[in-house]
């Protein structure tokens, strides 16, 4: 982790503060359009259900799309991506706001725009992440990671206020105007701070389908960033109840209306605000997993007070915590993965996180709203903050950790490519057998070693991996591994990192003395 802890010093580069305060301003105005879209529907049609429908079609998309939209943020022009979403966004609600200012906008008409919108969003988030990843250096990542958060969780306090004002005061047409300049802010951004090109690279681009498998792929068998993903899950799975229940909180358990609801959600907000302002330095100074687990055992105990507790100024102050201590999880989480994935699929891997955090939420809500409905609201919240407080016991198995600068940084290939004919780039599979003589004393040792390669072959592309003993000479091993095709071989050797090649280097010192590592390659024919 960087010594910078504050958050502040990323804002000292002009690209990530002109990206950070677009993205705030955009933050705000999806905000101010979610709000409205959903009050608008509660005056037109009366039904609670359309207007939760209104997130539905806000976060739906995010989670359908998350995932494709890494692959292209990893694989296409990332200005290009963001600046035709941005411009689909802009028509599409200054349409809606047209037809809401003429008085023509139905719950269909709404519900669809919000999701076109919502979809536009997800398209341009991982990208745009990425670019405001590459306007600071590696070590200052955390602290921007973090500087985005605190301006999302602000914006989606302010948003609705400010559109509540607008909305009373001159009608919602206004806000979904608002909205649309919020958006052409971003353009602007884009356009003044546009993202660096990827590499140039000989190597074919990756398809959709073929990224999204690569991407998955990645993630299953790397161990920092599938540990990450797994207390993602968990943690956004427990926690969703609070969210979920909050309203019957306030309204039944606490006899609010609607401004005490407000309060509720602006306690959680506030909290997550002032907790981003110090998690940089907690981090550094006691590590990742203690501000974990500390954030865990204070959010149980916030869903064990909202649970039991009849005083609503009681249940506020705790909020407040529940809110600082979602946010110092959620960011460590975001910050592990994203500092712990290399470039070529770091989009992909900030995906991800989103898919996990969101998904687990959605299941998550609807499970503890089902739990609730039938053993009532305190059982449930009890039972949510011990399956919160297990979560602590995930840090053995699947403990969190920044990825080393060796970890995360491309390396050139051992030796070239000898190949009497170069395959077309969709042949295959390919079959890759490395041989090793070593000596006999060391077989434990090389065993070892070399069993440590299957992590790294499976994560850039491997679907297969083996190691064998020659059984006419146990000092020969081969080590063989199976590629989908030529194409994906290519990039599987363009994705090691500086830390697999001190792996190798470290497998290869077992080699005999005056024996030399050979490299085949097969390709299916039949």
């Amino acid at each position: 982790m960087s010594s910078a802890a504050s958050i502040w010093t990323p804002l000292r580069h002009p690209s990530f503060r002109g990206l950070w305060a677009s993205g705030a301003v955009y933050f705000i105005g999806n905000a101010m359009q979610t709000m409205a879209a959903a009050w608008l529907m509660v005056e037109v049609t009366g039904s609670s259900f359309l207007a939760a429908l209104v997130q539905t079609a806000v976060f739906l998309p995010m989670f359908l799309l998350a995932l494709p939209a890494g692959v292209l943020a990893d694989t296409t022009d990332r200005q290009r991506l963001v600046v035709r979403a941005l411009f689909t966004q802009t028509a599409t609600t200054l349409l809606l706001a047209l037809l809401v200012a003429f008085g023509v906008a139905g719950p269909g008409v709404l519900l669809f725009f919000t999701f076109v919108a919502g979809s536009c969003t997800a398209l341009l988030s991982p990208a745009w992440n990425s670019t405001v990843a590459d306007a600071v250096p590696r070590d200052e990542l955390p602290q921007a990671i973090t500087a985005v958060a605190i301006a999302f969780n602000a914006a989606r306090a302010l948003g609705p206020a400010f559109a509540g004002v607008v909305f009373a005061v001159t009608g919602a047409g206004w806000v979904f105007f608002l909205a649309v300049g919020c958006v052409l802010t971003q353009v602007w951004a884009m356009h003044r701070w546009p993202p660096r090109p990827h590499p140039a690279s000989r190597l074919p681009a990756e398809r959709l389908w073929g990224g999204t498998l690569s991407g998955l792929r990645f993630a299953r068998h790397s161990q920092m960033i599938l540990a990450q993903l797994v207390r993602t899950i968990a943690f956004g799975g427990a926690g969703s109840a609070l969210w979920a229940l909050l309203p019957v909180i306030g309204q039944r358990q606490l006899g609010l209306g609607a401004t005490g609801y407000g309060l509720l959600m602006g306690c959680l907000g506030g909290g997550a605000v002032a907790a981003g302002l110090v998690v940089g330095r907690l981090r550094v100074k006691v590590g990742l997993e203690k501000v974990v687990a500390t954030s865990c055992i204070v959010f149980a105990l916030v869903m064990v007070i909202a649970a039991l507790a009849r005083w609503p100024w009681l249940v506020y102050g705790a909020l407040l915590f529940g809110g600082a201590a979602w946010m110092a999880t959620m960011s460590t989480f975001n910050t592990a993965t994203q500092t712990s994935a290399p470039p070529w699929v770091r989009s992909r891997a900030s995906a991800l996180h989103t898919l996990s955090a969101l998904g687990s939420f959605a299941i998550g809500s609807a499970l503890w709203g089902l739990v609730s409905a039938a053993a009532g609201l305190t059982l449930t919240l009890c039972l949510a903050a011990a399956c919160m407080a297990a979560g602590v016991l995930l840090a053995r198995p699947f403990p969190l950790r920044v990825g080393a600068a060796t970890e995360v940084t491309q390396a050139t290939a051992w030796e070239e490519l000898f190949v009497a004919e170069e395959p077309e780039p969709e042949a295959g599979p390919v079959a890759v057998e490395i041989g090793y003589r070593i000596r006999s004393e060391d077989a434990p040792a090389f065993l070892d070693a070399v069993s440590q390669m299957k992590g790294p072959r499976r994560r850039d592309g491997a679907t297969f991996w083996r190691l064998y003993r020659d059984l006419s000479d146990p000092t020969h091993y081969a080590e063989r591994f199976i590629v989908t095709s030529w194409a994906d071989y290519l990039h599987q050797r363009a994705r090691t990192t500086l830390a697999d090649q001190e792996l190798e280097s470290h497998v290869r010192s077992f080699v005999a003395p005056g024996q030399a590592v050979t490299v085949e390659h097969f390709i299916a024919e039949r």
